[in-house]
């Protein structure tokens, strides 16, 4: 038995239209965050950090991801969210500001990041029907390379980070904010 997109909808829910539109829109302002993040953290830490490779390759996955969706937005004819201005400026200063706090509280950044994109990836694996088997794959790809930010991440000592149960779940939290509002915004 086939199920199809947003099939399960109860009403007050997303329409299965408005349900892909939110799943591409936030998946392209997610992923543009995530550049933004690495950028910072980048410009901070600069090439001399002992993750300085580490971060330079998650950051070039993002951008590929976000090239992606990018297209998708286009392709699909989906309104780009409102708050891409604020992420362009949050994204990097999240990167730049834990950075500045030194390379383990960059790496507990992305372990918090990748954390809640996994669960989310995760969600949005399971809403999408096989009648978007090409959305549903990119998104299972994606999610397992976010896996392996975070893993590569915890690798460079991110749980050794000052305060970390704090800032991971500050991060978190506010990642969550950001998904919430770019699905709707």
């Amino acid at each position: 038995m086939t199920k199809t997109t947003g099939e399960d909808h109860m009403p007050g829910d997303p329409s299965p239209r408005e349900l892909l539109e939110r799943i591409i829109r936030v998946d392209q302002a997610g992923e543009y965050g995530a550049v933004r993040i690495y950028q910072g953290q980048r410009a901070v830490l600069g090439r001399r950090a002992s993750c300085a490779e580490t971060l330079r390759h998650m950051e070039e996955q993002e951008r590929q991801h976000l090239d992606c969706f990018t297209r998708l937005v286009a392709e699909r004819r989906v309104r780009p969210t409102l708050m891409q201005p604020l992420w362009h400026v949050m994204g990097f200063a999240l990167g730049a500001g834990t950075a500045l706090l030194g390379e383990r509280a960059a790496m507990a950044c992305t372990v918090a990041v990748e954390e809640v994109i996994d669960e989310h990836y995760a969600r949005q694996a399971e809403q999408l029907g096989d009648d978007e088997p090409e959305l549903k794959q990119t998104v299972e790809e994606y999610r397992a390379h976010e896996v392996a930010h975070r893993d590569a991440a915890l690798a460079h000592g991110a749980e050794r980070a000052p305060g970390y149960p704090l800032l991971v779940s500050a991060i978190k939290t506010g990642s969550r904010l950001a998904i919430w509002l770019s699905e709707r915004l």
